[in-house]
């Protein structure tokens, strides 16, 4: 089906944040991809997009227990549950669905600024969504594609909206654009938001890069039943050093050679998804930050880690990270901690065994010759952790899709180990509990067969009486058990204190 895209550019900038508080707060259904709080230094191709479920929207969730995926419209006029597995449903609803470039203008909305995506002058290559799917797929939904053991999961296995409006917001050139597909009721919408925007910016006055205050974090600092807020492990800190030792001992046997063991920290009590998200969003600025909210399922996530972009013509690209160290005290010890991350041979041998574990990856579903490692072991450095970080990239084989791409790669060699499939296996037995939405991804998967996928690492998922931290490392032969356990600490420390206040 072609659908025309509609695009109206506001004559305002206001921030992010600003407008997700105005205008979707108290929606049910509600998504921020967050390009970040300091996104204007990220360069011209640095957006975020906002958007809300409607009644008639659609939502798609996978169960994995079940081998099931569920269909339905948030006013509950359809549903419908069928076999299957979640990316082949994707595969099926993307099927023939393309964006017309026919030119548009509709003089009911501002006589000629209402425009199609291509007829602005940026043309096709402007990249960005262009609408279609917003959600995330679980780690046990690719674990369980990939055909390994999985435990059943508290959360849906995946959940993806279907995302029809939006608010774009490009900030390196500080302009926001409406998008919406043309239909009943758009250009309605196009000159409702257009103006309670203008309003927003009227009434704040100033800010753009207004902050969101944290002390209105925790509604309720215990749920029912659960009068000890403290975090709560599933895996103590003697017990994750004996697992370390067991991923170890099984690298000694030959059945890996890298595992990447997870832990999971909860932390009972009921939390406001925004409060918390705005509270992590300045704590941890990242370029791939993002607040999912569904119902009474929050995910928050401050991830530096990029798992896929594909652009509609084909480009794939990569971003594994893997070695850490913690930021230094002063300049002198963060510089001392840098230097001492990209020499580490553990950390380099880590971060290349994943490299070639995503170049093989890849290339099943590639041209042939165009998989390429672009950047090899850079050190990228946040506000807690110096991370070490490569880059693949590829250009898509005729008759391969993006879906067919995650498919390929998910889950992410960076969150299993190397060899994937004894890794994933390994990892079950080890780990004694599921991941859920913590090493899956997030992101969109665009109509014009634009995907933009990143990994949920630093994140909280907020139930609704608890939330859930997941963290973890790569272990290898030349790990140290103290060492790894520190690690997983120096993760989710950070989250915890904001979780706390």
């Amino acid at each position: 089906m072609i659908r025309r895209l509609l695009r109206l550019p506001v004559d305002a900038w206001v921030d992010p944040a600003i407008v997700f508080a105005g205008l979707y707060a108290a929606e049910p259904y509600a998504v921020w991809l967050d390009a970040g709080a300091d996104a204007s230094s990220n360069g011209a191709s640095s957006r975020s997009y906002l958007a809300a479920g409607r009644a008639q929207s659609e939502l798609i969730t996978a169960d994995v227990a079940t081998a099931t995926v569920t269909r339905r419209r948030l006013d509950g006029a359809h549903e419908s549950t069928r076999p299957g597995a979640i990316l082949d449903v994707l595969a099926e609803a993307l099927a023939g669905a393309s964006v017309s470039s026919d030119a548009v203008s509709s003089a009911s909305v501002s006589s000629d600024a209402v425009q199609d995506a291509r007829s602005d002058g940026d043309g096709a290559s402007r990249g960005g969504f262009r609408l279609g799917w917003v959600g995330w797929l679980g780690y046990e939904a690719g674990a369980s594609a990939a055909g390994a053991p999985v435990a059943a999961s508290r959360y849906p296995d995946a959940a993806l909206l279907f995302v029809d409006r939006a608010v774009e917001f490009d900030h390196g050139s500080q302009a926001i654009t409406l998008l919406a597909f043309d239909d009943d009721g758009a250009e309605h919408w196009l000159r409702q938001t257009a103006a309670a925007i203008a309003q927003l910016r009227e009434s704040d006055g100033t800010a753009p890069d207004r902050r969101a205050e944290t002390s209105d974090i925790v509604a309720s600092t215990s749920a029912p039943g659960h009068d000890d807020a403290s975090p709560r492990w599933r895996h103590g800190e003697e017990r994750y050093l004996e697992l370390v030792r067991e991923c170890q001992e099984a690298i000694r046997r030959g059945d890996a050679y890298q595992l990447c063991l997870t832990n999971e920290v909860r932390v009972h009590g009921r939390f406001d998804p925004l409060a918390v998200y705005r509270g992590l969003r300045e704590l941890s600025p990242t370029r791939n930050g993002g607040l999912l909210r569904f119902g009474e399922l929050s995910v928050l996530s401050a991830t530096p880690e990029q798992f896929l972009r594909v652009s509609s013509d084909g480009h794939v690209s990569t971003s594994p990270i893997k070695g850490t160290r913690p930021r230094g005290a002063d300049s002198e010890d963060d510089s001392g901690l840098r230097a001492e991350l990209l020499a580490s041979d553990k950390e380099r041998a880590e971060n290349l065994m994943i490299v070639d574990l995503m170049r093989n990856d890849l290339s099943r579903v590639a041209r042939l010759g165009t998989v390429e490692v672009t950047r090899l072991l850079e050190v990228e450095s946040y506000a807690q952790v110096h991370q070490l970080v490569s880059t693949v990239e590829a250009q898509l084989d005729e008759g391969s899709s993006g879906v067919d791409v995650v498919r390929a790669c998910f889950p992410a060699g960076s969150m299993t180990g190397a060899p994937k499939s004894s890794a994933m296996g390994i990892l079950h037995a080890l780990e004694a509990g599921p991941r859920g939405v913590y090493s899956g991804v997030f992101g969109y998967f665009g109509i014009d067969g634009a995907i933009d996928l990143a990994m949920v690492i630093r994140s909280i998922v907020l139930g609704p009486d608890a939330a859930a931290i997941g963290t973890g490392g790569g272990i290898t032969a030349l790990s140290v058990p103290e060492e790894e356990l520190a690690e997983t600490r120096v993760k989710v420390d950070a989250l915890l204190g904001l979780l706390a206040r």
